[in-house]
Protein backbone atom coordinates (compact mmCIF):
# COMPACT_ATOMS: atom_id res chain seq x y z
CA UNK A 1 0.00 0.00 0.00
CA UNK A 2 2.75 2.21 0.61
CA UNK A 3 4.29 1.70 -2.82
CA UNK A 4 1.23 2.83 -4.33
CA UNK A 5 0.59 6.16 -2.01
CA UNK A 6 4.45 6.89 -3.20
CA UNK A 7 3.32 6.63 -6.96
CA UNK A 8 0.41 8.61 -6.21
CA UNK A 9 2.42 11.94 -5.20
CA UNK A 10 4.41 12.39 -8.90
CA UNK A 11 1.29 11.59 -10.61
CA UNK A 12 -0.82 14.40 -8.70
CA UNK A 13 2.21 16.42 -9.32
CA UNK A 14 2.54 15.67 -12.81
CA UNK A 15 -1.59 16.05 -12.73
CA UNK A 16 -1.59 19.53 -11.31
CA UNK A 17 1.14 20.69 -13.47
CA UNK A 18 -0.80 19.95 -16.50
CA UNK A 19 -3.71 21.46 -15.27
CA UNK A 20 -1.73 24.71 -14.72
CA UNK A 21 -0.02 24.74 -17.89
CA UNK A 22 -3.19 24.56 -19.56
CA UNK A 23 -4.94 27.51 -17.54
CA UNK A 24 -2.01 29.76 -18.05
CA UNK A 25 -1.75 29.12 -21.53
CA UNK A 26 -5.18 29.66 -22.67
CA UNK A 27 -6.11 32.82 -24.13
CA UNK A 28 -7.25 36.14 -21.66
CA UNK A 29 -9.61 38.83 -22.51
CA UNK A 30 -7.59 41.71 -22.99
CA UNK A 31 -8.81 45.16 -22.18
CA UNK A 32 -6.83 47.41 -25.09
CA UNK A 33 -8.02 51.27 -23.51
CA UNK A 34 -6.75 49.85 -20.02
CA UNK A 35 -3.15 48.69 -21.97
CA UNK A 36 -2.88 52.02 -23.77
CA UNK A 37 -4.03 54.04 -20.39
CA UNK A 38 -0.72 52.44 -18.52
CA UNK A 39 1.48 52.83 -21.50
CA UNK A 40 0.59 56.37 -21.71
CA UNK A 41 1.09 56.49 -17.84
CA UNK A 42 4.37 54.98 -17.63
CA UNK A 43 5.57 57.57 -20.83
CA UNK A 44 4.76 60.04 -18.79
CA UNK A 45 6.27 58.51 -15.65
CA UNK A 46 9.59 58.31 -17.93
CA UNK A 47 9.40 61.99 -19.32
CA UNK A 48 9.65 63.30 -15.30
CA UNK A 49 13.22 61.45 -15.14
CA UNK A 50 15.84 63.82 -15.43
CA UNK A 51 19.11 62.68 -15.70
CA UNK A 52 21.06 63.51 -12.61
CA UNK A 53 24.82 64.60 -12.28
CA UNK A 54 27.38 62.39 -11.55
Amino acid sequence: MAALTWLAVPLTAGLGASVWAWYVSRPHPTDVRTDVRDHERLRAAFGRITPGRG
